[in-house]
């Protein structure tokens, strides 16, 4: 299980934004190898929180994590906080036609 902190930030650009925490760059470059169009297949842990996402890509080699409002009410996270993320790769399922 990996593990780093993060500040959250919002992406305001759209009609309902996106709250994320930054994935440090040395670690999206080792989970390349992982990606799939981009996306990193995971399950993240953030307090007692755990779920199943993807780290999402900026489009500069680096990814970042959102951080659904569920988690952030258990957690009492606010915009600017520096948080605690722990995450695991998952492996995704192939759907066969």
């Amino acid at each position: 299980m990996e593990k780093f902190r993060g500040i959250v930030e919002i992406f305001d650009k759209c009609n309902m934004p996106w709250w994320y925490v930054r994935v440090p760059k040395k670690m999206s470059g080792l989970y390349a190898a992982f990606a799939d169009r981009g996306l990193i297949a995971v399950t993240a842990t953030v307090g007692k929180n755990a779920w199943p996402t993807s780290l999402l890509p900026f489009g500069d080699t680096t990814h970042f994590l959102a951080l659904p409002a569920k988690v952030r009410k258990a957690n009492d996270i606010k915009l600017g906080d520096k948080i605690s993320v722990k995450f695991e790769i998952r492996k995704r399922h192939s759907v066969i036609p």
